[in-house]
């Protein structure tokens, strides 16, 4: 791909126009030398441009200074990749180029970004073997056959290896061969009698669809040694403490042999050891701690001696390195602190935790368990059980001071010497649970009827087994329009009207709610009692007679009594009552009337000449009170007009004539209609407007008529205005002498000329109007 993307931003610079923009450009990392990464142009028309690569981040020499060339009148500039430049994505995937246009006195710069695609396609060999000279190893004859030689470095997976090159006798003694995982192994025949031979390997690795790279490995077989290495001491085993440093000496091994050098066969590698490849000692590397590598306890080491410049010439020693475990760390413990909380109602035998602690200095040992109070001292709440802590005792918060914060610690003991401890914090708070609902007593209240708004009736008082005991609201569900329950003190007071004769009994429902006794402020429990309200009758209904107006005639019979009427009365708000007492208080002035219960009684009694021989009329008044154990007593006055005849001999029997006359109010229901005009909004505004603008014209039409008529009343007649100009020209020096004399305007001519004369004249400041004046009467004329 030789231009990964074509110029997409002309940069025409006309001397008086710069910009510097950046340009981002993209290139597959299977470009190579001489690869154009990006072209672009230029216009200078009267200098001669330069084009100028200044720094390049990350530093290297994959890109060739950029080339500027005249094309037409135009410059065109290139970038491009230098011969060293060998693009890997895995490497660096982002380069920086800082670019620097200068064109006569006006220079630009700019970045040039070049990010680095990784190309799927692009499969290369690594290692030595990928070289040029290729890689070269070298075996003695005595190999054994069929071991591995040498390890192919795969650039990916799935490769597939193959040897090219021609492997016949009698230059080979066998074909060698590669496995899949990149490992060459001797000739199944073995290399005897194949030293100082070299044989050149050109293997194949293939990754599919054609993809493939290839590589040269040279084999050189050594001759097999002509003298022994051997070690001086037999195998052993050495115990080491697990305290040793890294770098500590565990043990020196020598050899026999010229120019011995050591290293480890087994195990490969050796996190634990090392060797001095001269010296032959054996030191540690690591840390020995049997707690973090328990496999450290026992490690077998094979050590290899062998000459340098033989490297066939060798010999091997197995020995043993036993770690001996050291007391020096107390037993840790999961968790090292434990800090829980549990409800009150947490019942016995709740795990509370378990814990696990183990020996450092000798994993898998036993440890013993202790369990030590702090507060409150020796609480039986909390138990030991092993290594599970749980709840020994009922827990309870329902009492002041009983819910308890439990504060210990476990011990932790090893058994090692000297002997170790470790103790672990427990703090376990007990938490209040809501576990009662509150509850009233019922109880029941007496009120009378005609008592006042706010009045107290009574509390409820609710109880509730959760602590504390007094956190309870009080309510009424729904609410009542006549009663009200204090949110807090639960008494309950009046809020409206009573009646008696309306409802005798009210039963109210009081709705208590706890709080603040539970851990979650959200949780309430809530109970409910009625409460019982007895109104009193109080006599607050007058009785009422009907009709309550009553006109009679009656015609007596001389030494006889009559009933007259009955008069009917009653309460009807409370027809219950019946009891009324009855008096005549006012026009029974002959006593001629009295009452027998609810009767009107005529008692014609009277003999002699008193006794009436003319009709007479009587308004009686009687007064009906109630006569109930209940107070006040209220009363009621009825009218009775009695028209009395008395009897004569010549007279008719006739009966009784009776004239009631029921009143009977009948409400009359009287409309008035009242007609009005309601105009529109707009004609409102409009009407408005229209009347301020005839006022404004009538008041300036006013001033014009009043503004007339002073000219007229001020004009002087022609022989005067002479003698005034005159008098003008002989006085104008003099004008600004008498400038702040006093304004006087005289109202009528004088009489004399003398008066009439005029020396000075003026400008009103405030109208701008001229005016004479005298100096001696300062009197004034205007112009």
């Amino acid at each position: 791909m030789v231009l990964l993307r074509p110029l997409v931003l002309l940069l025409a610079l006309v001397v008086s126009d710069l910009h510097c923009l950046p340009w981002f450009i993209n290139v597959s990392e299977s470009q190579g030398p001489g690869t154009i990464l990006q072209s672009f142009s230029f216009n200078c028309s009267s200098h001669t441009p330069t084009l100028e690569l200044l720094h390049v981040q990350p530093p290297t020499t994959f890109f060739n200074p950029p080339s500027l060339t005249r094309w037409q009148g135009i410059y065109v500039g290139k970038m491009t990749l230098s011969s060293s430049a060998r693009l890997d994505a895995l490497t660096v995937n982002h380069y920086e180029l800082q670019l620097r246009f200068t064109c006569g006195n006006h220079v630009m710069e700019g970045p040039l970004s070049v990010d680095v695609q990784r190309d799927p396609g692009r499969i290369q060999c690594a290692g030595r073997f990928a070289s040029p000279a290729g890689e070269i190893i070298q075996v003695p004859e005595t190999v054994t056959p069929g071991t591995r030689l040498y390890t192919l470095l795969l650039p990916g997976q799935g490769a597939q290896m193959s040897i090219t090159s021609a492997q016949d006798p009698p230059y080979f003694p066998g074909p060698f061969s590669i496995n899949g995982q990149g490992w060459l192994q001797a000739p199944s025949q073995g290399l005897k009698g194949q030293a100082q031979k070299v044989f050149q390997l050109q293997i194949l690795v293939t990754f599919g669809q054609g993809r493939s790279c290839c590589g040269m490995l040279t084999v050189k077989v050594l001759p097999a040694p002509s003298s022994q290495v051997s070690f001086l001491q037999q195998a052993q085993n050495i115990t080491i403490p697990e305290n040793l440093v890294p770098g500590s000496k565990v043990v020196q091994v020598q050899a026999r042999g010229f120019n011995v050098r050591y290293e480890i066969l087994s195990p490969v590698p050796c996190r634990l050891f090392s060797i001095g490849r001269v010296d032959g000692v054996v030191r540690t590397t690591s840390p020995l701690e049997l707690a973090q590598a328990p496999d450290a306890a026992v490690t077998r080491l094979r050590v290899k001696a062998f000459e340098r410049l033989r490297p066939w010439a060798s010999a091997e020693l197995d020995f043993r390195v036993d770690v001996q475990s050291v007391n020096r760390w107390p037993p840790r413990c999961t968790p090292a602190l434990l800090v829980t909380q549990i409800p009150e109602t947490t019942p016995v035998g709740t795990v509370l935790n378990t814990f696990t602690c183990t020996d450092p200095d000798s994993p898998g040992s036993t440890l013993d368990y202790q369990l030590l109070f702090h507060s409150p001292a020796g609480t039986a709440s909390l138990c030991l059980q092993d290594r599970v802590l749980e709840v020994n005792a009922t827990l309870d918060c329902d009492t002041p001071g009983a819910c308890f914060h439990h504060a210990a610690s476990i011990l932790v003991l090893d058994s090692g010497q000297p002997l170790m401890t470790t103790e672990v914090p427990v703090l376990v708070m007990v938490t209040p649970v809501n576990e009662f609902s509150p509850a009233c007593v019922p109880r029941t209240f007496r009120v009378r009827e005609d008592a006042g708004p706010h009045a107290l009736l009574g509390s409820v008082v609710g109880k509730d087994m959760d602590y504390p005991h007094d956190s309870i609201e009080y309510s009424t569900p729904g609410g009542s329009a006549t009663f009200a329950v204090d949110r807090l003190s639960g008494e309950v007071r009046l809020l409206g009207p009573l009646d008696y004769e309306l409802q005798k009994l009210h039963r109210l429902t009081v709705l208590l709610t706890d709080h603040s006794q539970d851990q979650d402020p959200t949780c309430h429990r809530s109970g409910s009692c009625t409460i019982t309200i007895e109104v009193e009758d109080v006599n607050d209904h007058a009785p009422e007679c009907e009709p309550p107006f009553q006109e009679l005639t009656i015609h007596t019979h001389l030494g006889r009594s009559m009933e007259v009427t009955r008069v009917s009365c009653q309460v009807p708000q409370e027809p219950q009552r019946l009891a009324f007492s009855y008096s005549i208080v006012g026009g029974n002035s002959r006593s001629q009337f009295s009452l027998q219960g609810a009767v009107l009684v005529h008692n014609d009694l009277m003999l002699g000449p008193s006794w009436p021989e003319q009709p007479h009329t009587y308004e009686l008044l009687i007064r009906v009170a109630d006569a109930g154990p209940s107070t006040p007593h209220l009363s009621t006055t009825a009218t009775v007009i009695v028209h009395l005849v008395p009897w004569r001999a010549s007279t008719v029997a006739t009966s009784t004539h009776r004239a009631t006359v029921i009143s009977m109010m009948t409400p009359l229901l009287v409309t008035d209609m009242e007609a009005f005009w309601q105009p529109e909004p707009w004609f409102v505004v409009v009407l408005t407007v229209t009347s301020a603008l005839l006022l404004l014209a009538l008041g300036w039409l006013l001033s014009r008529l009043l503004r007339g008529l002073a000219q007229v009343l001020q004009a002087p007649s022609k022989s005067t205005q002479a003698l005034l100009l005159n008098s003008i020209q002989g006085t104008e020096g003099s004008v600004e002498r008498f400038m702040e004399a006093p304004r006087m305007e005289t109202p009528q001519a004088p009489s004399s000329v003398m008066s009439l004369h005029f020396d000075g004249r003026a400008q009103d400041p405030r109208t701008g109007r001229d005016y004479l004046f005298n100096t001696h009467t300062g009197a004034r004329r205007w112009l």
